[in-house]
């Protein structure tokens, strides 16, 4: 394991405060914190990658692992021969195609609670230094909500070998707990705490074994195929040649997963918790403008947000009976299968909210109406444009949780509008996003300070910048 919390949180150079541990600077800091030899600053300014002069070695050294962890047979590795890298940020694997998806949704339930991941390539490169070459990598940004409140961002670093195959040159973690950051022992880079790994081969085929992460004492998982020809049922319709592997962990234990071409990977399981793939674009993108019955399901259920806050029952209860005629009517079109049934359960809960004149229910049942109905908006509209409704949402989601009292809630709000921030970070220009980082500055100090009504000042000025934005 990495260690205590503590040498972890000096590890990253940061300083342990009351309740939050305050994330200060954007993504870039964020992510070439752990850079050495430059970082992605020096890959935008143009630096030619460096390799070094002597004979790089065949062979990816191994480090050792634990006689009692019941490993393959290196004679099935198919991730011993050391990669070459002419392209690496141009990952189009159809197993592992981080380059072609902008964003990607999955969903599903952790101990009996909903779970929600968002996925999104982001702009900017790193440049990794492993076994005497310098690669530059691409910036997946992971970011997962349990039971409606983030549970974990991680940033993953990957690039593809000339062969087709991808590797995995590290991760960035962060875990939350009541509204407080903890870095975890799941970061790591290659070439500090071990060789880069193989996370997708070229053609995988059955039998094939290689090691996703292989850092023993900070990660390690090791792969086995075992079927590279299923017929998976895809958001909209059948998938063909899903590949079904076998993950091994440390303790031994072994965690089924399944990949898709064109998606990645697809679905997980594990003691009963599910991860599965709702949706992906481009790879589900449907031509056209947004249908106006979705139009109608975002715009209605921000306007049921404000009338509950006003106690204007009768504007929501007219509001979410249009809204119960569009969902009706797009329904009848492909709707991705699992958010279809989700879609149904959060119209209901809304509806039930406004009979029972409930504003902080109905508020909640609100948002989540309107993030759905953003997430189907991803078929028709840049990802960036969604990500600013996602945006709004949790400033709108900050001011329910402190009209509740919830301080932890004010707290997990805060940062996930950072890292939803750092999305869309490329597409504001400098003035704009200068006044998105002062309300989102604003509100840290004011989750540090406890003082709740700040943050909540805070999120109703950020709401009012991104009215602005959308005009």
């Amino acid at each position: 394991m990495r260690g205590d919390a503590e040498a972890r949180m000096k590890r990253w150079g940061r300083v342990e405060v009351p309740r939050v541990l305050v994330r200060l600077g954007a993504v870039g800091a964020l992510v070439t914190g752990a850079c050495t030899g430059g970082g992605a600053e020096e890959a935008a300014a143009g630096t030619p990658m460096e390799t070094s002069s002597e004979v790089a070695p065949t062979t990816i050294s191994q480090p050792p692992v634990p006689a009692d962890v019941p490993l393959a047979p290196d004679s099935e590795r198919v991730d011993l021969a050391m990669p070459t890298f002419s392209d690496p940020t141009n990952i189009t694997n159809p197993l592992f195609p981080v380059s072609r998806q902008a964003s990607v949704l999955m969903l599903g339930h952790v101990e009996g609670k909903p779970f929600r991941t968002e996925v999104t390539l982001l702009p900017e490169t790193r440049i990794i230094e492993w076994a005497g070459r310098r690669v530059e990598v691409a910036v997946s940004q992971y970011v997962a909500f349990l039971g409606g409140s983030i549970e974990e961002v991680a940033y993953d670093l990957y690039a593809q070998a000339d062969d087709g195959s991808v590797w995995y040159f590290g991760e960035d973690v962060f875990d939350f707990r009541d509204g407080a950051i903890v870095v975890t022992e799941g970061t790591w880079l290659a070439g500090r705490d071990g060789p880069a790994a193989m996370i997708m081969p070229a053609d995988p085929q059955v039998g094939d074994v290689y090691r996703t992460e292989n850092a023993p004492g900070f990660v390690f998982e090791e792969v086995t195929v075992t079927s590279v020809s299923e017929t998976l049922d895809g958001p909209l319709g059948p998938i063909e040649g899903g590949m079904l592997a076998s993950e091994l962990h440390m303790d031994g234990e072994t965690e089924d997963k399944i990949f898709a071409p064109g998606y990645g990977e697809f679905y997980t399981s594990c003691g009963g918790d599910v991860e599965a793939l709702a949706m992906a674009v481009p790879t589900d993108a449907a031509s056209g403008p947004v249908p106006a019955e979705l139009t109608t399901l975002s715009d209605g259920a921000l306007a049921i947000f404000d009338a509950a806050g006003s106690a204007n029952w009768k504007t929501a209860s007219a509001t979410v009976s249009d809204m119960s005629a569009a969902w009706k009517r797009y329904r009848a079109e492909d709707v991705p299968m699992l958010i279809e049934p989700l879609m149904d359960k959060e119209l209901e809960a809304l509806a039930a909210a406004i009979d029972a004149r409930g504003a902080a229910h109905a508020r909640n049942a609100a948002i989540e109406m309107a993030r759905s109905s953003f997430d189907l908006q991803l078929r028709y509209l840049p990802v960036t444009e969604v990500d600013l409704a996602r945006l709004d949402l949790w400033a709108a989601q900050l001011l329910v949780d402190e009209g509740a009292g919830k301080i932890d809630g004010v707290a997990a709000d805060a940062f996930a509008l950072d890292y939803v921030r750092d999305r869309i970070r490329a597409v504001l220009d400098a003035s704009t996003l200068a006044r998105v980082n002062t309300e989102l500055g604003a509100m840290q100090i004011a989750v540090v300070d406890e003082e709740p009504a700040a943050a909540a000042r805070a999120a109703r000025q950020l709401r009012k910048i991104l009215a602005e934005i959308g005009r």
